[in-house]
């Protein structure tokens, strides 16, 4: 483990503090907007006939787990075991590890397994197949397995017509370890814009798992797992034929690539980093604030977009967007502020003190900066609670 994980399993009630008077950089989040968000998905798979498993990768959060299912239990997926293990302790306890099984790993799996997790885990070789049947030679419960399926190129996983499929469930049954299904996730859909292709690669990730657990049964296994998933094709699937389940994570908070991708509205961003005024550049045309990289991570997702957000697109405390105002540059811990290139858009005149809001390129590396959620109250004026995150592998 490269961190040691804290494991909070409360709120932590913050004191009446006004966003004036935040200590900063903080993380914010409007949980308005995060209910609207999973709204909006649910109701869009809901005539779809799937079952929504939640990456809980961004959150990192047992009381915006909790939030998601407000009957109890509920599905996730993770992508560490440090996640899992967290909530599991927070009582959910069917988890889809959702990142290729190292051996090493296994023992730990395990462990969940044994004290009453439905945990499955994810493997794409041969290799990967024989160490979890090597393992279960003792006797003792093991988890789950899914085979990933890659459906565009972006990332891991078997073609959905290699014969290394059926090899995969060949080992794993004859070493008696259970395969649940398949599990693929159109990573290439992040590359889209405006909306454009998203319904066909949401189609293309549909086809390309339910033609992987077709080979299974074909071959004699059984596959009652078929899990799809991303943002972007949760969103523009239009036909779920044949899958089961969709996973997605930043849907909860949603960010400006998803912005560019066309996925949601800039009044669509749950979270946001409040940031203080410490200086000026008036040569340069820069305004200096405490909330650099350390802050809003180096993720520039947006730099291949038709508008590039730099850093970050920097609003008004109460969350409206200054005109084309972006964290141009950044280092450690300083963001530099700057109307965006080309634009007509005058600078601000934001005094050393001004408190300022920053929506994030990416919601789960900025939120993966800080420990907390800063949660607004109703007026979006103060901080109403602090709920912790999970860190660490």
């Amino acid at each position: 483990m490269l961190d040691t994980p804290t494991r909070p399993d409360t709120t932590a009630p913050a004191a009446a503090v006004a966003l004036a008077d935040l200590e900063t950089p903080a993380l914010l989040l409007d949980l308005g907007r995060f209910d609207r968000n999973v709204a909006r998905l649910r109701a869009h798979l809901a005539p779809l006939g799937v079952t929504l498993r939640p990456h809980v990768k961004t959150a990192k959060s047992i009381d915006l787990a909790r939030r998601l299912f407000p009957q109890g239990g509920g599905a996730i997926t993770v992508s560490t075991l440090a996640e899992a293990e967290y909530f599991a302790d927070g009582g959910i306890t069917d988890i889809t590890y959702a990142v290729g099984l190292s051996p090493d790993r296994i023992a730990r799996a395990r462990a969940l397994v044994a004290r009453g997790v439905a945990l499955d885990v994810l493997i794409d070789s041969v290799e990967q197949a024989r160490a979890l049947a090597d393992a279960a030679a003792d006797g003792a419960a093991m988890p789950g397995v899914l085979i990933e399926i890659d459906c565009d190129g972006h990332r891991g996983g078997l073609l959905p017509g290699d014969r290394a499929i059926v090899a995969i469930a060949d080992v794993l049954a004859a070493g008696g370890v259970a395969l649940r299904g398949v599990l693929t996730h159109a990573g290439e859909s992040y590359n889209a814009r405006g909306g454009v292709g998203l319904p066909e690669m949401a189609e293309a990730e549909r086809a390309a798992a339910v033609a992987a657990a077709g080979l299974l049964r074909a071959g004699g296994h059984a596959c009652p797992v078929v899990s799809v998933g991303s943002t972007p094709t949760a969103h523009f699937a239009r036909d779920l034929t044949g899958v089961t389940e969709v996973r997605a994570g930043v849907f909860m908070f949603f960010d400006l690539v998803m912005h560019g991708i066309g996925v949601c509205a800039v009044d669509d961003i749950a979270v946001s980093v409040l940031a203080t005024v410490i200086g000026h550049r008036v040569d340069k045309g820069w305004i200096l604030t405490d909330a650099g990289w350390m802050a809003m991570s180096r993720d520039r997702g947006t730099a291949k977009h038709p508008v590039d957000q730099g850093y970050g697109l920097v609003c008004a405390l109460d969350g409206t967007p200054y005109p084309d105002l972006i964290v141009g540059d950044a280092s450690q811990e300083h963001g530099i502020l700057t109307v965006r290139p080309g634009s007509g858009a005058t600078l601000p005149d934001l005094p050393v003190g001004t408190r300022v809001r920053v929506l994030p390129n990416h919601a789960c590396a900025t939120s993966a900066q800080h420990d907390r959620y800063h949660v607004l109250d109703a007026a979006g004026t103060g901080v109403a609670a602090v709920l912790p995150r999970i860190r660490g592998w």
